[in-house]
């Protein structure tokens, strides 16, 4: 039987190969512990700040980077407004589409996000078609489990 290696220490040469190792991987590993930069909370719909416009379709702009929202660019009288939708996901399921120049009519909660006005739309009315994006209490209906 081979004699317990307690009590004796480890070779020079395993010591500074530990050392080396843990050097190297630590900072490695503080770099992926770290969080991603947390997006920033999405806006809350405003039943006293609720707005209703007709206007004409500019531009659809497609989901950005930290959310998977739509957004349409609308003239609205000498007005132009970023209206807040939904995902491209919810859209597709109920078979809406917006293009250029679709006369539209919505109702939504007009908030401040970084200085700039945006409406969070809760119905959008297209050539007769009542499309629900939120309840009457500003909840988003894309969430409700089918």
């Amino acid at each position: 039987m081979r004699p317990a290696l307690q009590g004796r220490s480890m070779p020079q040469s395993c010591r500074s190969l530990v050392l080396t190792t843990c050097l190297l991987c630590l900072p490695m590993g503080m770099l992926v512990a770290q969080k991603a930069p947390a997006s920033p909370p999405a806006p809350k719909y405003d039943l006293q700040a609720e707005v209703k416009i007709k206007g004409t379709v500019l531009e659809l702009k497609g989901p950005e980077k930290t959310q998977d929202i739509l957004h349409l660019i609308v003239k609205s009288g000498e007005e132009t407004v970023n209206v807040s939708l939904c995902p491209k996901s919810y859209l597709d399921e109920m078979g809406t589409t917006f293009a250029k120049g679709d006369e539209i009519a919505l109702t939504g909660s007009k908030v401040k996000i970084d200085e700039a006005n945006l409406i969070l739309a809760r119905e959008v009315n297209k050539g007769g078609e009542m499309l629900t994006l939120r309840d009457g209490k500003g909840a988003p209906v894309w969430n409700w489990k089918h």
